[in-house]
């Protein structure tokens, strides 16, 4: 993902191209991901579905070995972004089923996701050159390929009879209800309060002359926090409900960003990037959290796919805002974010009785059915 605008330069693109290209591409994939989502749920295949996407999404990398320009690359990185959109919504709805079947700790699953970003991006920084892009592309194709392999391997899913009927133990997915929306709004907002950092984060630290290889160090840092959380989540799950995940994240995410215009030492940075662990790692435990206990599992992965809409389009705007008032003041985009982030607090502090209230009453719905 880093390194996709590199590629595209290397082919010639000019970088409003590459600006178009990606915009398109987010939008696409925004908007595919819960319909997609929706489909592999409808036909209860879901790991046939992420086989299906993957192998297509290959498919369309590949083309980018083809000569062309802006049609063909354009056609190939929005292709690939649109099938590979429901990939990770999908996966959650598998390893979060997995977890409510088995006991088996999500968090620890989902931090080989990290890791494995921190080594692609390793790798993908020494491969970004102009004589070696190529393998970056044919890594990314072969990655998909894999990704499909694996998950066929993986146990398949069965559904009961009251599952097939499409109303799992007498539970009816929530997205017809007025409820459901401004909770899912509210759990996007908390990830959308990242879009200073993600889209300016690496220019203000450079044009606060911080070397690259601590801008590097930096990010790796928030991620390696991001590791340390989902190794010791499944102890603290057991004494704290999602919503208190979020609301922790929450009040941490306005520390992070109030305090990061005033970071002036390399320590201060290193501890502000440890807050990741909790501004991105917590916000989204707490948030697959209550998904998984508000959504029934047939309709997991369009939840899921609902809620990567959510993160898209607030990240979109943030993006957005951010940009526009960044060469006004570099400093006011993250106390924007710290304003967003507050006011996601205060949202899911009013709404927290309401989600506990919901989860109740899923638990019992699923116990009298089961009776």
């Amino acid at each position: 993902m880093p390194f996709f605008p590199l590629v595209l330069e290397f082919r010639g693109l000019s970088a409003a191209e590459i600006g178009f290209i990606l915009g398109v591409g987010t939008i696409a994939r925004t908007a595919a991901s819960p319909i997609l989502s929706n489909i592999a749920d409808r036909t209860g295949q879901r790991r046939l579905s992420i086989l299906i996407y993957s192998l297509i999404g290959a498919g369309f990398i590949s083309m980018l070995f083809l000569p062309g320009g802006l049609l063909l690359a354009g056609t190939a990185i929005i292709g690939y972004m649109v099938v590979k959109g429901p990939v990770l919504p999908l996966s959650d709805a598998y390893a979060l089923d997995v977890s409510k079947n088995t006991g088996a700790d999500y968090a620890r699953m989902r931090l080989w996701g990290s890791v494995g970003f921190i080594v692609a991006n390793m790798a993908g920084g020494a491969l970004a050159t102009a004589t070696s892009s190529w393998l970056v592309l044919a890594l990314t194709a072969l990655s998909s390929i894999v990704t499909g392999a694996v998950v066929m391997s993986l146990p398949r899913q069965h559904r009961d009879q009251a599952d097939e009927s499409g109303n799992e133990t007498g539970q009816v997915a929530p997205f017809r209800e007025i409820w459901f929306w401004p909770v899912l709004v509210v759990l996007g907002l908390f990830q959308a309060s990242h879009a200073a950092f993600y889209g300016f984060g690496t220019i203000y630290l450079q044009a606060n002359h911080v070397p690259d290889f601590a801008i590097g160090a930096l990010w790796a840092i928030g991620v390696v926090a991001e590791v340390a959380l989902f190794t010791v989540a499944g102890k603290l799950s057991l004494r704290f409900d999602p919503p208190t995940f979020l609301i922790v994240a929450g009040i941490a995410s306005v520390i992070r960003w109030v305090l990061f215009p005033f970071a002036d030492t390399l320590a201060f940075l290193v501890a502000l990037q440890l807050l990741h662990g909790l501004t991105f790692g917590a916000a989204h435990l707490g948030a697959v959290a209550i998904l998984s206990k508000v959504v029934p599992s047939r309709w997991a992965g369009t939840g899921q796919g609902l809620f990567m809409m959510s993160i898209g389009v607030q990240m979109s705007a943030g993006l957005a805002v951010s940009g526009a008032i960044y060469e006004t003041d570099p400093h006011a985009p993250f106390y924007l974010m710290a304003a967003v982030a507050a006011v996601g607090t205060v949202a899911l502090i009013v709404l927290t009785p309401m989600i506990r209230r919901q989860i109740r009453m899923r638990v019992v719905q699923g116990i009298e059915s089961s009776g």
